[in-house]
């Protein structure tokens, strides 16, 4: 019973700290944001029930779906004013997707592993949906993102919550993903991966002090929510694996991405809104999104916004991080067909290592859902600031490539400067802006189109 005290008096000090983010946007497009440490703490639970309690066994081969399933079911049916803990101890608990409720912090302790069900029962024609149950595609992809149709549940998920936390002592979520990464090698997926973690529809979501590793898709991947805090992570997969995209906001707001260590198999971070003619339908954008002090490797983008960001994407931060051995560092993506708009952007203080291409904005990058999509749908991308960026061992500095009939507008340069072992030229076409302090010297489109005074802006 003293350890269970113990462990509770843990559980209280790291919710009083988790925390959601406040920003304010100026008229010029600069960004004034307190710290995710300053804003208001996500409230402390006044009752833990441990996953014991209801049946769960630890020893890494009962399968403890069931649960879990009855621990939601018990915290949102008996509510506790204040919300509830639930406790998962040290051992490995091999369990199948299950969903969260609001009110509800979900702790792992330290040397807990939450170990996700192998998919190999999963084939064309037999599969547990028990432990992973179809759920339906997004509204703003029209499809599975991977295969028309329905898609996998998320291992962990919520739609509609209000006041979540994910929170542990380095507590592990391993998604035990190369069944599903080998199904997608060799072409035998039947319905889209499911991701890690997915709230949908949810707001005021605290994630932090934890392990992700070996995600089957997208690792944490916010959905229509507002109020997000991702802090203090470490998110693991190799950079082989297809698709792990570390944390993926999506047609949300108000999100604060920390003090984390990404190195997965695809983008560390990647900003969305929405595929195509679904998107712009949907019309839900992606705005108030600050990154800072986060550092990993990925063979694709460090901090990515797009591909499909066809509801729009504004009100971006990215400051002081840290990226290496990666094959992009920056990178805006959109293109033809896509619409919605990337605006109001501000990159600042990235160190970048051993990186294929600095930085990359481009307007020809992405598939589309289907054949529906609007040709004359042409995105915007206006009003983008990178700044004191640093890089060595850089192959090629960077290509700022818009598209003809929408070219990308008021790009500003200003102290980047990206060395590498040959004395490769900047790539660039229908683009305006400017540059100062960029070297090597950038393309003639920075150089006239605007004064460079317009890089304080």
């Amino acid at each position: 019973m003293a350890s269970l005290h113990g462990i509770v008096a843990i559980i209280v000090v790291l919710v009083v700290v988790a925390t959601l983010v406040t920003v304010q946007y100026c008229d010029a497009g600069t960004v004034e944001m307190t710290s995710c440490a300053d804003a208001v703490p996500a409230r402390s639970r006044p009752e833990v029930v441990s996953i014991t309690e209801f049946g769960g066994v630890g020893d890494g081969r009962t399968v403890n779906t069931w649960a879990f399933h009855k621990a939601v079911y018990r915290i949102q049916h008996q509510r506790r004013r204040g919300g509830t803990t639930l406790l998962v101890p040290a051992g490995t608990w091999l369990t199948g997707s299950f969903n969260l409720t609001s009110h509800m912090t979900l702790f792992l302790a330290r040397g807990a592993v939450l170990k996700a069900t192998q998919a190999c029962d999963i084939s064309p024609r037999h599969h547990d949906t028990r432990s992973w149950p179809l759920v339906e595609p997004l509204p703003s992809y029209g499809r599975g993102r991977e295969l028309p149709g329905a898609r996998y549940n998320s291992f962990i998920h919520g739609d509609g919550l209000r006041d979540v936390v994910i929170t542990g002592d380095k507590g592990v979520i391993d998604g035990q993903g190369d069944v599903w990464w080998n199904m997608w090698r060799r072409r035998t997926l039947q319905h889209t991966r499911p991701n890690l973690l997915e709230f949908m529809h949810s707001s005021g979501i605290h994630i932090s002090n934890i392990v992700l590793k070996n995600s089957p898709f997208w690792n944490i991947h916010p959905v229509y929510c507002d109020n997000v805090v991702i802090t203090n992570m470490i998110i693991v997969a190799p950079h082989d694996s297809p698709n792990t995209d570390g944390v993926d906001p999506d047609s949300s707001t108000n999100v604060c991405i920390e003090d984390s260590y990404i190195s997965t198999g695809d983008d560390l971070v990647a900003i969305k809104s929405g595929w195509d003619e679904y998107g712009i339908a949907y019309n839900r954008p992606s705005s108030g999104i600050t990154i800072r002090r986060v550092r990993g490797s990925s063979p694709f983008s460090g901090i990515a916004i797009g591909s499909e960001a066809s509801g729009g994407v504004s009100n971006v931060l990215v400051e002081d991080c840290n990226i290496f051995n990666s094959g992009y560092g920056i990178h805006i993506k959109t293109n033809v067909g896509r619409g919605g708009y990337i605006r109001n952007v501000t990159i600042n203080n990235v160190r970048m290592n051993n990186i294929r291409n600095g930085l990359r904005i481009a307007g020809d990058v992405g598939d589309h859902p289907d054949e529906h999509f609007n040709q004359l749908a042409l995105p915007t991308v206006d009003a983008v600031s990178i700044k004191n960026v640093w890089g060595v061992n850089v192959q090629q500095p960077g290509s700022l490539e818009g598209i003809r009939n929408s070219p990308f507008t008021r790009i500003c340069l200003s102290n980047v400067k990206l060395f590498g072992w040959r004395n490769a030229a900047w790539k660039c076409r229908d683009v305006h802006g400017a540059a100062l302090g960029v070297q090597p010297g950038p393309c003639a489109e920075l150089t006239t189109s605007l004064s460079p005074g317009f890089c304080s802006y």
